[in-house]
């Protein structure tokens, strides 16, 4: 399946659920390739085999029915298992071997990253600042996930505030000031990007561009006034393991 058939297919779910008084955005490969041009440059650019969402856990039940009158199977010890205190459920498209991931009210896998207040920012996909977010939390990142945090950076530059045209680096800040686990993680994983961009086939002035603006979400989370949680965990540092290895991981 192709990457224009799987956003139609994302198309198709968003749209209908909307119909029918739904909340759901794409996260995930698909929903970067769709809003970053540089996703399509061969030196970032990946297979998107599956769609991502994220949704609201109150709706569960009509998130459900709204699949299954989508014809999609659910993955019924799954979501029987994980609807619930995890906030997930999970579909297959058997025919076109396609599974979706359905978060409900956070993103919970290395980090939770509560994501209700993000949803009505884009009809779409969530904002930016989050699909990066979603990335940056990811403690054993490999290379699709490097090449999608290069892809966003590469295309929005990074601002204080919610921006369809920038990253939001202050929520990037504010979750990281809030949880030193989630800082802990977001600090390697931009050092290990900044690490793995000579083995991207990248131009010099956008790898330098790409570490400007790493840089400055470093910048926003060293500021950012850090909370008492923060504190207290801090002084634990690494004694304590601070994230969770989830069996999978979201596209």
């Amino acid at each position: 399946m192709t990457e224009s058939d799987i956003l139609k297919e994302a198309e198709r779910i968003i749209s209908a659920a909307a119909d029918e008084g739904i909340t759901l955005r794409l996260l995930g490969g698909t929903a970067i390739g769709f809003k970053c041009p540089s996703a399509k440059r061969p030196s970032v650019s990946r297979k998107y085999p599956d769609i991502d969402l994220v949704g609201l856990k109150k709706q569960s039940r009509q998130i459900r029915e709204l699949f299954v009158k989508l014809g999609y199977s659910p993955n019924v010890a799954f979501n029987a298992l994980h609807s619930g205190s995890v906030g997930r459920l999970m579909f297959f498209d058997v025919e076109r071997e396609r599974r979706i991931d359905i978060f409900l009210d956070s993103f919970d896998m290395c980090h939770k990253i509560d994501l209700r207040d993000r949803l009505a920012l884009e009809s779409f996909t969530l904002p930016v600042a989050d699909l990066l977010a979603t990335k940056l939390q990811i403690f054993q990142t490999n290379t699709k996930d490097f090449k999608d945090i290069v892809a966003m950076v590469l295309d929005y530059d990074v601002a204080e505030s919610d921006n369809l045209n920038a990253i939001n680096g202050r929520r990037l800040a504010m979750l990281a000031a809030d949880d030193w686990g989630i800082y802990k993680t977001f600090t390697l994983v931009i050092s290990k990007t900044v690490a793995t961009l000579d083995s991207l086939d990248l131009k010099p002035e956008d790898k330098e561009l790409v570490k400007k603006r790493l840089g400055r979400i470093s910048e926003l989370m060293e500021a950012e006034p850090k909370s008492m949680k923060w504190k207290m965990r801090a002084k634990l540092g690494e004694k304590k393991q601070w994230y969770m290895l989830p069996d999978d991981m979201a596209d």
